[in-house]
């Protein structure tokens, strides 16, 4: 029963958290309009395969937290660099034009790779797992023990997957409905990523 649960929290968590606008997801919705789904499943994928050591380091991480608390802090810290540097690129993008829906000529980029990338970028999904881990510890709903910890991390997995997915799968229904939020992704990106940088750094000075 464990094991099922395990699986179901992987996924909810996964999925949850990944259902808002994020750098991530964004860029599957771009992926698609100017890809298609195809290329979007194989960016999904790529992000997904870096969720499995992703969660496996967030359960080390977790079980040594309460000793030495600067781990997440030092990540944390590399992560305001990397989502600055990640804002000014995506504003600079946004410059060279917006995207063209119809007729659009897809840069030669592998969408694999550029999802495997996205996702070693996206130091934070690291402390969101942590976080996710001791929540359910707390509740004694977690298991540090080798099988239990694979269940979770393969509900992870398929939840990021499945919530990219359904960005690519409704990517035109997402831009018809947001109208102009979704014209120019990069800028959003270039926002989104912005922001998070910001925050993070409120959060490390207070």
């Amino acid at each position: 029963m464990i094991l099922i649960s395990l699986f179901f929290f992987g996924f909810l968590f996964s999925f949850v958290g990944s259902i808002t606008p994020s750098m991530l997801n964004m860029s599957a919705l771009k992926i698609s309009l100017e890809k298609g789904k195809a290329a979007t499943n194989k960016y999904a994928l790529g992000v997904s395969l870096i969720i499995v050591p992703q969660v496996i380091i967030a359960v080390i991480l977790t079980k040594y937290v309460s000793e030495n608390p600067t781990i997440l802090e030092t990540l944390e810290k590399a992560g305001i660099v990397i989502f600055m540097a990640l804002s000014y690129y995506f504003y600079r993008e946004s410059k060279k034009g917006k995207i063209v829906v119809e007729g659009v000529k897809a840069k030669d980029v592998n969408p694999l790779l550029t999802g495997i990338t996205l996702s070693v970028l996206n130091m934070f999904s690291i402390p969101f797992f942590s976080g996710t881990i001791i929540t359910l510890d707390v509740f004694n709903l977690f298991s540090f023990e080798y099988i239990p910890v694979l269940f979770f991390t393969l509900g992870a997995v398929i939840g990021t997957y499945y919530i990219l997915f359904l960005y690519g799968k409704f990517a035109r229904i997402i831009q018809q409905k947001t109208g102009k939020l979704t014209k120019d992704i990069n800028i959003i990106l270039a926002i989104l990523t912005g922001l998070v940088a910001v925050f993070s750094l409120i959060k490390q000075l207070f």
